[in-house]
């Protein structure tokens, strides 16, 4: 372990000192985002990507996360009825498709979990044949570069494409693709926050990816949802933030 991988793990740790004795169900949502963020600002710390594993194999990071992923959707409009599976597209995404199903059971919600594989078979985990899934991912973005395999680029679509292929073969409908970090489009402005930064911590991305796929060449449009735009964590706006909040407290 590095050094720098110590300090953020023991930063990480810090967060959420404070609170880990509080069950995330027993939250407002608005807290779990909070805490969640400033888990991610801490783990995410300036660089242009990663794969987010001090969070997302943390104890107290992982059910935060389920939490916000399932409210993340409900605000987007989906609820417990709209889906039946979650997929890992890629490793990075598999504590989190744990997180989700674990989240689910104390909401009552009968959620099944599989990982995607360019390894046969590619679907390991229970059957999708005719189930309706969501694909999620721990960090995606529009990024035209690949650091790892666990990061798929959505500038071109070519991985992500491959993958709503493979799933649709098996039988399954796609109802949306998810992430905990990421960002394509551009955020419709809105009245009902003060700032920028403060609308980008608040609201959960939603938006939708042109998918093609590889085999008929067919195009849909896929809806994208993700927890917390990656703008947010840019150190132009989380100064802004934090100017914004240092504002408030004053007055």
């Amino acid at each position: 372990m590095t050094v720098q991988s110590q300090k953020n793990d023991s930063r990480t740790s810090n967060a959420v000192a404070s609170a880990d004795g509080d069950c995330v169900c027993k939250l407002g949502v608005a807290e779990a985002r909070k805490e969640l963020q400033n888990m991610l600002a801490v783990e995410i710390n300036g660089r242009p990507f990663t794969e987010l594993a001090g969070v997302t194999f943390h104890h107290r990071g992982a059910e935060l996360a389920g939490q916000v992923l399932l409210d993340a959707l409900q605000e987007a409009g989906y609820s417990a009825a709209d889906f039946d599976a979650v997929g890992a597209l890629t490793a990075a995404a598999v504590p989190l498709v744990d997180a989700v199903l674990h989240a689910a059971t104390q909401r009552g919600q009968k959620l099944n979990a599989f990982v995607m594989d360019f390894v046969y078979p590619s679907i390991k985990g229970p059957s999708i044949a005719g189930k309706r899934v969501l694909l999620l991912d721990a960090w995606l973005s529009e990024k035209s570069y690949v650091q790892t395999s666990s990061l798929v680029t959505l500038r071109n679509g070519n991985e992500l494409s491959l993958d709503c292929g493979i799933v649709s073969r098996q039988g399954a409908s796609i109802v949306a693709v998810i992430s905990l970090v990421g960002g394509i489009g551009i955020r419709e402005s809105s009245d009902s926050v003060s700032s920028p930064s403060q609308q980008l911590a608040e609201d959960p991305l939603r938006t939708a990816i042109k998918i093609v796929d590889p085999i008929d060449a067919h195009e849909q449009m896929i809806p994208f949802v993700c927890a917390f735009d990656e703008s947010l964590f840019e150190p132009d706006v989380g100064e802004s933030q934090s100017a914004d909040n240092d504002c408030e407290q004053m007055r």
